[in-house]
């Protein structure tokens, strides 16, 4: 399944300065039971952003109107816990199309960078100053530049560097995922087997 291309997203952003953000958090177990990765944006975070009779907690970032965007900063080590799939797809449902944090599980990583949601690693001091920017003014705007692997604070003009693998770069600039990637170079497939003796 084919996802948006990245390219360079400006967004203003939302906080969540919790460590240690586990997959059950981002979303429940109880909610794995769907095989379509659609409809699981509405329990991202659902333990957090509901009582127990569905009204909503308004001391919850995501329910409280005066932060928006495409981009989620998380605090330090986003996504661990079991290797769920679901939870990357509740982040790209919600509408977050990049994690900011200063430290991933590696499998939640691979999941996002699998489905179109780009995980930017920075540094712990880097990170404090994208929270204390949005603290600030909760519409100062980060700009995810791709192609330069570059993040920055637009308010300020402070930026960093971060890293992803080349292949997973090159299908988030296309919006391919590894199916979509194959079928893309399905003639030099064809070709290389036509002249590759059994």
């Amino acid at each position: 399944m084919a996802y948006d291309k990245f390219n360079i997203l400006t967004s203003s952003a939302v906080p969540l300065p919790i460590e240690n953000v586990d997959t059950d958090q981002i979303i429940p177990a109880r909610f794995l039971k769907a095989t379509e990765r659609k409809g699981f944006g509405d329990n991202l975070f659902r333990d957090w952003r509901y009582n127990s009779d569905d009204t909503p907690k308004e001391q919850f970032v995501l329910n409280n109107p005066i932060y928006s965007g495409k981009i989620l900063v998380g605090g330090k080590n986003f996504g661990s816990g079991s290797s769920r799939e679901h939870a990357a797809w509740a982040v790209y449902d919600y509408g977050f199309r990049c994690v900011v944090s200063s430290f991933f599980a590696d499998i939640f990583r691979g999941n996002c960078l699998n489905i179109g949601v780009l995980p930017v690693q920075v540094s712990p001091e880097f990170l404090d100053k994208i929270f204390k920017a949005i603290e600030a003014d909760p519409k100062t705007e980060l700009e995810i530049n791709l192609p330069e692997q570059k993040i920055t604070i637009l308010a300020t003009g402070e930026s960093e560097s971060f890293d992803i693998n080349d292949y997973k770069k090159g299908n988030m600039l296309n919006g391919f995922d590894d199916i979509d990637y194959l079928l893309n170079i399905q003639k030099d497939i064809e070709k290389y087997a036509e002249n590759t003796p059994l």
